[in-house]
């Protein structure tokens, strides 16, 4: 199983050796060792879900290359289905880990199911938030050329435009994800990550306001 897991580790590193800075390699990486963590804590598989933590992002750039309207997430199970057809996995550990990347964004009834598939869903999320969260919040921004602040009312803003702000995706999207952890150990760490990033965006509106 350790041939196979860097034999996956090299094939998603030059796969997203071209993709944005905000979902490429180092992101996965971080990932990686948020499942480790958490993997560890909640007794997890820990191959299913060292191979799950590489794989998860690999159809990434083609949901961005069309601005959101391919899903990484399905894009990325049949790469990975594709490409761990052939290998000595077991098919019980194959459709696990097939699950877990389809689960890991949980749009409509792709709801994780497995114990692996909720930790590899909980740390994607927590790369979310929390400090690195707000830099990567930023990183996308200036990845899809938008404005440091709009001014515009969240809710109303347009993804992937000049309207798709840092603080939009965190008024949006990121101050929700506390509230959608799955597994105890998940739940402890957004708690705090939560905390720091919501007070980092009460001073950055403060701010941008001039009155601080």
């Amino acid at each position: 199983m350790k041939s196979l897991i860097e034999e996956v580790k090299l094939h998603c590193y030059e796969t997203l050796s071209d993709s944005n800075g905000s979902h490429n390699w180092d992101h996965t990486l971080r990932v990686y060792n948020l499942c480790a963590h958490i993997g560890k804590v909640e007794k997890a598989d820990m191959d299913v879900l060292a191979i799950s933590a590489y794989m998860h992002d690999i159809g990434r750039s083609y949901q961005d290359e069309s601005k959101g309207i391919i899903c990484h997430a399905k894009k990325g199970a049949e790469m990975a289905e594709a490409f761990l057809e052939k290998k000595a996995l077991s098919e019980g550990k194959r459709r696990n880990i097939i699950h877990c990347i389809l689960a890991h964004r949980f749009r409509g009834d792709m709801r994780p199911s497995t114990l692996e598939a909720k930790v590899l869903f909980d740390a994607d999320k927590l790369d979310s938030i929390g400090a690195i969260g707000i830099a990567r919040a930023f990183q996308f921004a200036g990845e899809v050329g938008a404005k440091l602040h709009t001014g515009m009312t969240p809710e109303n803003t347009r993804p992937y435009t000049e309207e798709d702000t840092g603080y939009r995706e965190f008024k949006v999207k990121l101050c929700k994800i506390k509230d959608r952890m799955l597994t105890k150990e998940g739940k402890r760490l957004a708690k705090e990550r939560h905390a720091f990033m919501e007070n980092y965006f009460n001073r950055f509106i403060e701010e941008h306001a001039g009155l601080k």
